[in-house]
């Protein structure tokens, strides 16, 4: 009789441990999924949490989120001052940038020795290319962080590509360059303003890098999904090791050195697509030119 006592006893002390163990698992998941979905949401309130209470693989996740928390405050915060830095810098230098091209054009209407002129022409030239990189890196700057935002819409593609291409025109004639829009049909959902900026971008390398009496090809095509823009151009091309690193700040290839710019055209079109929901590619086989593809999104 007390050996069934005994095994009733047993049985009961082991399901109450299976029991309290069970409840203990769930305590444990539904506080690790707490500071997940509070991690998730933007903030981990640690003082919400008592670590005198938590398991051991709490207290880890706790310490984890915690120093994630911290260490993404600071990366915001040192991206604002980075942002903070670099419109201050515009601004101070609007100034002196505009005194120099104003000085410049005043030297080149008078008659100069033909080394002076060139001195006045350079100066004029690195002037620009100072007032480009500045615009450049506000407007990256500021897409980053947020400060611009982006308003896309349903809109037609057509009226875009046109005034892109009108503003190129000029110099690809001046280069002897074929310059046409072959196709622009349908609508996507784009901010028309940053989308030009982004074709213009991808117009100004194509021209730039195409030798005299080449071509350069915009087009557009609808898919179900996403409508794709591309600017063909017949220039060098270039080479497969570069062409994952072409979209970074201020990368140069070997080909681009002896041309003007400043490596931040294409990485200011990556930001403009991804920052409506769209992405850029490039295709490229040297000595064929290059195939870039802006797709955008059709809903």
């Amino acid at each position: 009789m007390s050996g069934y006592i005994f095994g009733g006893a047993a049985l009961l002390l082991a399901a109450l441990f299976a029991l309290l163990s069970r409840r203990r698992s769930a305590r444990i998941m539904d506080s690790l999924d707490t500071m997940l979905t509070k991690a998730m949401e933007g903030g981990f309130p640690t003082e919400s949490f008592d670590e005198s209470r938590m398991s051991a693989l709490e207290s880890r996740l706790a310490q984890y989120l915690s120093a994630s928390q911290v260490s993404a405050l600071n990366i915001k915060k040192q991206r604002d001052q980075i942002n903070s830095l670099i419109s201050d810098i515009s601004h101070q230098t609007k100034t002196p940038v505009a005194n120099l091209k104003l000085y410049s054009q005043l030297l080149e209407e008078h008659p100069l020795s033909p080394q002076a002129m060139g001195c006045a022409r350079a100066i004029s030239a690195q002037t620009e290319k100072l007032e480009s990189l500045m615009d450049a890196l506000v407007k990256s700057s500021r897409l980053e962080t947020g400060i611009l935002a982006l308003q896309p819409e349903r809109q037609a593609i057509a009226p875009v590509l046109r005034r892109a291409v009108e503003q190129y025109m000029p110099k690809a004639r001046g280069k002897n360059i074929s310059l046409s829009l072959t196709a622009a049909e349908g609508e996507a959902v784009f901010d028309a303003k940053w989308t030009e900026e982004a074709l213009c971008n991808l117009l100004d390398n194509a021209v730039k890098y195409t030798p005299e009496g080449g071509r350069v090809t915009l087009s557009s095509r609808n898919f179900e999904m996403f409508s794709l823009i591309r600017v063909e151009d017949s220039g060098p091309g270039i080479a497969e090791e570069e062409q994952a690193r072409v979209f970074s700040r201020f990368y140069r290839g070997a080909s681009a050195r002896d041309k003007e710019g400043v490596g931040l055209g294409l990485s200011l079109t990556r930001q403009i697509a991804q920052s409506q929901g769209g992405y850029v590619k490039l295709d490229s086989v040297p000595s064929h030119g290059c195939r870039f593809s802006l797709y955008l999104p059709r809903e």
